[in-house]
């Protein structure tokens, strides 16, 4: 290449400026807002500040909450995305019976604590069945992670419609141009609905509590295997109350109907 040796230099890898104060902080924020989803920044920092004797401001908080994807459920306006407007879609499920699968798929974002670190899960839902249709993790909330995910999904079936948030990753043309060109239907939440995604925000919950919060993943490949078999588990074997008790993959194949409501 004719390049000089000596010109040339190696450039180390970048190391996590996250310290551990900040990776602590962010847990609560993750166990706070899991609890209580209609907390805002300033609610949060009052409880941190209190139970855990942190000495945190309210500009801290709220940044942190930004960098882990963490939005207050309440009303509001979107006064600081309004150049996302042209890419909001109204809220299609209103009064929908919802009454097969493949119907509707939720789509989501949520941040996932490890020991030194953190990672973002992006799950599609099906909401008749509950279940599982396919997921992903990334260390960054670039867009890449979702869009490969659901072409992944799209490749095998597809629904009438998939609802989302009103978040950047769903707010893009790149977003609506794979939904439009596969033919399905866009639904997002009002902004602020607690209720409008409730089924894929009860998943979280779930997955935090039976997996996340009781063990400690050193590596992002130790997250990984423990989520995959989650995610096997719930499908498969795992009951729910709100499928009459029966598993996702048996309600969503149709090896077993549910009871008439």
């Amino acid at each position: 290449m004719s390049v000089n040796r000596s010109s040339v230099y190696r450039q180390p890898p970048k190391e996590n400026t996250i310290s551990d104060e900040d990776l602590f902080i962010m847990r609560r924020i993750d166990e706070l807002h899991t609890d209580h989803p209609t907390w805002g920044y300033r609610t949060i920092t009052k409880v941190i500040r209190r139970d855990d004797k942190r000495c945190v401001n309210r500009k801290k908080i709220r940044r942190l909450m930004r960098e882990m994807g963490v939005y207050t459920i309440y009303p509001k306006p979107n006064l600081s995305k309004r150049y996302h407007a042209q890419y909001i879609r109204p809220y299609l499920l209103r009064k929908l019976n919802i009454s097969r699968p493949n119907q509707v798929w939720g789509v989501d974002i949520t941040y996932l604590r490890m020991q030194k670190g953190f990672m973002y899960l992006f799950v599609i839902i099906d909401w008749y069945s509950r279940r599982i249709i396919d997921y992903e993790l990334s260390n960054t909330l670039e867009k890449t992670f979702v869009m490969n995910c659901l072409k992944r999904a799209l490749a095998s079936g597809k629904p009438e419609i998939i609802n989302s948030d009103q978040g950047s990753h769903f707010t893009n043309p790149d977003y609506l141009e794979l939904l439009d060109s596969a033919e399905v239907k866009v639904s997002m939440d009002g902004k602020g609905q607690a209720l409008d995604n409730v089924r894929t925000e009860r998943f979280f919950r779930t997955l935090k509590y039976d997996l996340i919060y009781i063990h400690e993943f050193d590596t992002p490949r130790q997250l990984r295997k423990a989520i995959h078999g989650y995610m096997h588990e719930y499908n498969t074997y795992r009951p729910h109350s709100s499928i009459d008790d029966l598993c996702p993959d048996d309600v969503y194949y149709g090896r077993t109907l549910l009871s008439a409501a």
